[in-house]
């Protein structure tokens, strides 16, 4: 008879003991999961063993951690009938916990969520663990530290203990790996293939209880803990990486094992992992291993990871035309941020400016500081457009017909712009607090159900406190709600100010008639409304009420503070939903008909309303304040192919993001390529499986787009210099 031990490892452990906390009971799981879990090894023999596994029970290191699949334990039943008894008692106490921690809501804010309008808290997050904890000191200076702070927090031990079996959980599969490298490497025909096994094998002798001593073994301990934690993030990969290179005097075989872990992260769609930078007195820290991994970028060509690079006033020439090489192929890699505003935002929030000098980005491009926080997530999104349609329609959803939001008095009646715009704002912020409301809902029912002893390991603060990582353990604990559909609604707001206050050219009861009609019948007042000044293009006025919509909720939100212990912060990044937010839409003072996709996918105009050039677009695009977004603040822009084809070209470009970031831009990102390759991707996909644009803050490839993201991409303004 098989053993349930081995049948569903983690269900087994986590039930050995019922008299003991939740998440001690989690760290049991861990590790008995890895006594008898799969041992594997990708493709290209790197360790690939997660603790998502195909068994009824996993831990799902992104999201909800310990996850009990009811269904697949369900069918273990059928399968292994001897433990069918056991395994329905299992079930019957998992629904009870599960009703313990059901999200609890009020109807007004389910409402708001199903409008599209916000949402906050259903995503458990990215993350940016200090992988080189593991890789440069080892499971056993982490022993010490729990062995040092254990006895300040007596009442905490479950928390420690459970960290300690999830060490041991680490130490064993390091072991395991081990005894199944020389397993494959007696078996090995490929003489190559066996030294490296062979290599691994004696890695494995030392890491991950000790720190590695080359490259090889940097490489065996990164990806065995990167693997167990849901090959998420690597963030800033050359710098805690850079130790083991610079003991490795073979750079071969640096290069062969980058190439190595780029399958990887390409197989596995592992997300952000970033480039140079500063430190605090503004010295550069890109060294030899950042060049290697653009050369690796432009070499594979792929839209994984999302690579970002860091740049500052001190980045070197040598570095600037590396990132134009590599954006030439067409990837949209690296995405460039800029140190000078970055940590200017992050210090304004009270982080240090050592450890805002170390931040890095996961998923997309939110923004954590590396393996010291738990910020760096979307814990939220506000949907502008939406909130402008409550102003125009006193609360009521013109989708649905329904009341979701608050009632702000009747634009009909409203005798000023400023009237109409204080309900606009008054809309916005009430939205804004209930998706701050809502992630704060989600965060304290993570932090008493969803423990994760893993991560707790390896960022700051968690040990050193005994808290857990979701239970305000490291050492920054911010939120981020990000804004969505900016520029639609500043474009909607400076067309009622102009048309229906400043030039009275139409009534505000002509302007509701005409959205309640989609248009239709109203051509004339659709035309001007449609072709009225834009955001995007140097015009001071637009980007003053745009801008101005934008500070109200970045000063909403620092307001709200975060069940874990920070504040609530914001940035612009739409990921793929930009379109989807389109289509929940009714009509716009700007043009937009009900339920057109077409919408702003980042801080820039939307797309193809920008007509007067990058300097312009640029202009606009800085009178917000960068320095009140703590998190990705995405602006992208169109490049035509062939212009990055000459010296010039790319000249030209690192000229123009030099003087977007001098002026105060935070963050910029490119879609390289050919109008002719767009379109003829739409109409025959087929034949350009590999063309690669930038969607909201990442690549992916254009084929794989719904066609409203295709639209998107198409309608960009290219950028000619």
């Amino acid at each position: 008879m098989i053993s349930l031990a081995k049948i569903d490892p983690f269900l087994y452990g986590y039930f050995l003991d019922e008299t003991l906390e939740h998440g001690e009971r989690v760290g049991l799981a861990l590790l008995n999961a890895a006594k008898n879990i799969e041992i594997r090894f990708s493709e290209k023999l790197l360790p690939e063993t997660s603790f998502e596994t195909k068994y009824g029970t996993s831990f799902y290191t992104p999201s909800e951690g310990l996850r009990f699949e009811i269904d697949n334990i369900e069918k273990l039943t059928e399968e292994f009938p001897e433990h069918k008894e056991t395994l329905k008692e299992y079930i019957e106490k998992i629904k009870i916990f599960r009703s313990k921690s059901q999200r609890l809501n009020c109807e007004l804010t389910d409402s708001l969520d199903r409008s599209g309008a916000e949402w906050g808290g259903g995503w458990g997050g990215h993350s940016n663990p200090d992988y080189g904890r593991i890789i440069n000191f080892g499971t056993e200076y982490i022993r010490s530290v729990i062995a040092e702070n254990r006895v300040k927090y007596p009442d905490e031990d479950w928390f420690y203990r459970s960290c300690s079996y999830t060490l041991d959980a680490i130490d064993i599969i390091g072991e395991r790996y081990r005894e199944e490298a020389l397993k494959k490497a007696e078996k090995c025909e490929n003489a190559d293939d066996k030294a490296f096994l062979i290599r691994v094998a004696k890695a494995f002798e030392s890491v991950p209880k000790k720190p590695a001593y080359d490259f090889t073994s940097a490489m065996c301990s990164f990806m065995l803990i990167f693997a167990l934690d849901g090959s998420d993030s690597p963030g800033r990969f050359d710098q805690y990486m850079y130790p083991a290179y610079t003991k490795t005097e073979n750079k071969a075989e640096v290069t062969d094992l980058l190439d190595r872990l780029w399958e990887y992260f390409h197989s596995h769609r592992s997300w952000n992992l970033c480039i140079s930078g500063s430190d605090e007195n503004w010295n550069d820290e890109s060294n030899e291993l950042t060049y290697e991994i653009l050369a690796m970028v432009r070499k594979k060509g792929y839209n994984t990871p999302n690579l970002t690079c860091r740049v500052h006033k001190n980045t070197p020439e040598k570095l600037w035309n590396a990132i134009a090489e590599t954006l030439a192929i067409g990837t949209g890699l690296p995405a460039l941020y800029n140190d000078d505003v970055v940590c200017t935002a992050l210090e304004k929030i009270g982080i240090t400016p050592e450890d805002s000098h170390d931040y890095c980005m996961n998923g997309c491009n939110q923004i954590d500081i590396f393996g010291k926080s738990h910020m760096g997530l979307e814990d939220g999104e506000v949907l502008f457009t939406k909130c402008l349609e409550f102003a125009l329609h006193n609360g009521v959803d013109a989708m649905t017909g329904e009341r979701v939001s608050i009632e702000t008095g009747d634009p009909i009646i409203f005798e000023t712009y400023e009237r109409f715009e204080r309900a606009f704002l008054d809309q916005l912020e009430f939205v804004t607090y209930n998706s701050c409301s809502s992630a704060n809902t989600w965060q304290h029912l993570r932090a008493v159900f969803e423990p994760h002893p893993l991560r707790s390991c390896l960022i700051a603060g968690c040990l050193e406190k005994g808290r857990d990582y979701r239970n305000g353990g490291p050492v920054y604990n911010h939120g981020q709600i990000l804004a969505e559909g900016i520029a639609d609604t500043g474009d909607s707001l400076y067309a009622v100010k102009k048309l229906v206050y400043d030039e009275k050219k139409y009534t505000m009861a002509e302007l509701i008639d005409a959205l309640n009609a989609d248009f239709e019948g109203y051509e004339q007042l659709y035309h001007d409304f449609k072709n009225c000044e834009k955001f995007g293009n140097d015009i001071e006025e637009v980007d003053r009420v745009t801008a101005r919509a934008l500070n109200r909720f970045f000063t909403v939100l620092k307001r709200n503070r975060t069940y874990r212990g920070g504040v609530f912060t914001g940035g612009c990044s739409t990921f793929n939903r930009a379109a989807g937010y389109g289509l929940r839409t009714a009509a716009l003072p700007n043009g937009k008909r009900k339920g057109e996709p077409l919408l702003a996918d980042s801080i820039a105009a939307t797309p193809g309303r920008d007509t007067n050039g990058p300097t312009a677009q640029i202009k606009s695009v800085l009178r917000y304040n960068h320095t009140d977004a703590c998190s990705g603040f995405v602006f992208q822009n169109k490049f035509p192919k062939n212009m990055f084809n000459s010296e010039k070209g790319k000249a030209s470009f690192i000229a123009l993001a030099k003087a977007y970031f001098s002026g105060g831009g935070q963050q910029y990102t490119v879609t390289v390529v050919s109008p002719e390759d767009l379109l003829g991707a739409k109409e025959n996909p087929e034949n350009h499986r590999n063309l690669i644009v930038r969607v909201g803050g990442y690549s992916d490839y254009f084929v794989n787009l719904s066609e409203e993201l295709q639209d998107n991409v198409i309608e960009r303004t290219f950028m000619g210099m």
